[in-house]
């Protein structure tokens, strides 16, 4: 439990200054070895990682869809107003984080864990097609 408070905790920090593609290519391949020697559900991990990297793209300083909006709204609605806007979507968001936290199968209820297919008794056969033959001149 405290591996995914702490992690969770640095990942809603990090995204105060970091876009979610530098979490998803630098943090994510670091935190998730250490989650999977855990014993952690890697599934369940990467849904919890997911919703909680959604603050990111709500929350300032950085937050880019707090930029598009400002983009987009008209000049009488400051900027303060939609910063202040975003705090009920943070709010709902760390609640989900809560929430698949402590109540994981809401991530894996659904998950078909029955291997179907033997990977080690796969055989992988390929014809080569007919080829006319090359005439160098």
């Amino acid at each position: 439990m405290g591996f995914l408070v702490f992690t969770m905790s640095f990942i809603f920090v990090i995204a105060f200054f970091l876009d979610f593609f530098e979490i998803a290519f630098i943090i994510i391949p670091l935190l998730t070895p250490a989650a999977d020697k855990l014993g952690i559900d890697l599934i369940w991990f990467g849904v919890l990682i997911c919703a909680n990297i959604q603050t990111s793209f709500m929350h300032p300083p950085f937050g880019f869809a707090l930029f598009y909006l400002r983009g987009i709204a008209p000049r009488t609605i400051k900027t303060s107003d939609i910063y202040w806007g975003a705090i009920p979507w943070i709010g709902t968001m760390v609640i989900l984080v809560a929430i698949v936290i402590f109540w994981p199968g809401s991530v894996t209820y659904w998950l078909d864990r029955t291997t179907k297919i033997d990977p080690s008794k796969v055989k992988i056969e390929i014809q080569m097609p007919e080829m006319p033959p090359l005439n160098f001149k």
